[in-house]
This record gives C-alpha cells, sequence and structure tokens, in this order.
C-alpha cells in the first residue's frame, strides 16, 4: 500500500502502540507517551494502545486506522506485531516484517553486512551457555570480548568483559534472554549513532560516558554522566564514512522509516556497524531525536515524518 498524505491521516484514527510485552517495556511506553503528545500538537486523532496479548481486538475495538509503533524489543520490533498488522490490514509506520525479524536478531543481521561488506566486530555464536563456557579458553579473539543476548535491545543482557571471571559470569545473565549467546571482539574507540529517515543519512551523534560503555544506565538514569555530541567530532572521512554505512546497513536489511545503528569509530579511522535499531527511542534522552533536532527537524515534526511513511509492506 502507498503512504498516505498529511491531509488524509488526519482524517484517520492513529494508534500509538507502546509498552507491550518485552524487556523493554518501560521505554516503550515513555517512547509512546511523547510520540502521542506530539503527533496531537499537530492535530492527530491518536488512541495509546498499551499493547497485551489483547492487541488484536483493541486494534479493532478502537478502530484504528494506522498505526505508529511505539515498541521496542521482543513482539514488538522483530516482525511479530508487523506480521499482524499486515493480516489485519492496518499500514504501520517503520519497517516490514522481514526487515524487522533480521534487525532484531544481531545474528543474522551481522550476516547480512558481511555479505554486503559492511565491517562489523569478529564475533561467535553459541547456541546456549554451556557451549559459551567450553569454549572459554577457545574464543577466536583475546580479551576484552562483548557478550550479549542476540535478541534484546536497550543493552539487556550486554557485558565488557576483561576476564575469564568476568566472561563466565556474563554468559550466565546473557543466557536468560531471548536469542543466541554473542560474543564480539571488543573493539576499542568511540562510541557514535548514525541515523537514517526515509533513506537519507541524517548525521551522525558522539556518546561520552562515564562508564565503561553505553549501558542501560548511561542511557536512561539521571545523572548519569553522558554526553551527546552533535555533529560528531570526528575527522570529516570518518564522519562520512559513518554515515555511508549506517545508510548501507540501513538498505541491506530492507529498512523503512527511521532507524539508528550503533558503530564504533576507531583512532586509525575504521568503523564497526555493531547493530540497526528498526524502532529507535523516541524518549527525552534519545538519540534520534537528538539527531534530527541538530538538522533541523523538531520532534513533532520527525514524529509526523514517520507517521507520512506509514504502509503494508507485504
Amino acid at each position: 500500500m502507498s503512504v498516505q498524505s498529511q491531509s488524509e491521516l488526519k482524517n484517520k484514527r492513529v494508534g500509538v502502540l507502546m509498552g507491550g510485552l518485552s524487556a523493554e517495556r518501560d521505554v516503550s511506553l515513555r517512547t509512546g507517551a511523547a510520540v502521542a503528545r506530539a503527533l496531537r500538537s499537530l492535530g492527530y486523532p491518536v488512541v495509546e494502545i498499551d499493547v497485551g496479548k489483547d492487541v488484536a481486538a483493541r486494534l479493532m475495538a478502537e478502530k484504528v486506522d494506522v498505526a505508529w509503533l511505539a515498541l521496542h524489543g521482543r513482539y514488538g520490533e522483530d516482525g511479530c506485531i508487523q506480521g499482524l498488522l499486515e493480516s489485519m490490514f492496518i499500514p504501520y509506520t517503520g519497517s516490514g516484517v522481514l526487515a524487522s525479524a533480521m534487525g532484531m536478531e544481531k545474528v543474522y543481521a551481522k550476516k547480512i553486512f558481511s555479505t554486503h561488506a559492511i565491517p562489523t566486530p569478529p564475533y561467535k555464536i553459541f547456541t546456549d551457555a554451556p557451549s559459551a563456557r567450553a569454549e572459554v579458553d577457545a574464543l577466536p579473539f583475546p580479551f576484552p570480548v562483548v557478550v550479549k543476548p542476540s535478541r534484546e535491545g536497550s543493552s539487556v543482557g550486554v557485558h565488557v568483559c576483561k576476564t575469564k571471571e568476568a566472561y563466565l559470569a556474563a554468559v550466565e545473565d546473557a543466557s536468560q534472554y531471548a536469542g543466541f549467546l554473542l560474543v564480539e571482539q571488543f573493539i576499542k574507540g568511540r562510541e557514535v549513532q548514525g541515523a537514517v529517515l526515509d533513506d537519507e543519512a541524517l548525521g551522525v551523534i558522539e556518546v561520552v560516558v562515564a562508564r565503561e560503555f553505553y549501558d542501560q544506565e548511561a542511557k536512561y538514569k539521571a545523572g548519569s554522566g553522558t554526553q551527546y555530541l552533535f555533529p560528531a567530532p570526528l575527522p570529516a572521512d570518518q564522519y562520512a564514512r559513518v554515515n555511508e554505512v549506517c545508510l548501507a546497513a540501513h538498505k541491506a536489511l530492507g529498512c523503512k522509516g527511521a532507524t539508528r545503528s550503533d558503530v564504533i569509530a576507531t583512532e586509525k579511522g575504521d568503523v564497526f556497524v555493531l547493530e540497526v535499531n528498526t524502532l529507535p527511542g523516541m524518549t527525552e534522552a534519545s538519540l534520534l531525536p537528538k539527531i534530527a533536532a541538530g538538522r533541523g527537524i523538531d520532534f513533532p515534526t520527525l514524529c509526523e515524518r514517520i507517521l507520512l511513511g506509514a504502509a503494508l509492506k507485504a
């Protein structure tokens, strides 16, 4: 289905889908509330829907014509809700079923990156904790390493491990979450994020953290000391390269609408894509709105731009 015009959408009932059933529920509620306020300020008829197992019935009862997806994590960012909306013929924002599933599953995303010559850190995949523990002395790269569950977001279950003991503890924690156990070579460098909107690279922001890496506390806790620098103060050629790889990753996965990619930029000038977020956060601390604001796109306008891209993708 083709996208709809601004005048058409202002006569449609917009459902902002938020909350959900994942470990990122709290962040999603904040994203949804912010988006709903912004769209109402522009005159859109909005209903907020806290997504649960009854979501199909809620969508029908509320007579939702188009869905703005403010969900994060499993069941919201992984293709599940996208498939439901396709089957109900309700246009929705963001990427389609396949791109959402590939973006959420870091293992398959990294395989796609490699196919498209998009640089990503070397990695090892384990199906369970015992197999990861058994190979602690046979990893194909030295410590430090990063241990993470392959199908979570918002840094849930992510650990930077400098020792064997830290690795074993991280494996136990990460194995509680969804997906494979993904162990990556730790790449030392600056943590930057690149945004894409409607197949255009918006720019790059640097995240300067007071902690070891950009974990949940650094992202969401007040007073964490995290600083955000836009535009990222990288050398011009490296800045352009980050924009290039973020757009390439967006397109390689087949994403639509807005995405935000996590990238490490090294002192040597290299860049490594860690992952693509197909439904970026839209809270007061989120990076996509900060990047958009740096490009002169205020928050309500950003929400509207994303809404105008709502469509069926199957």
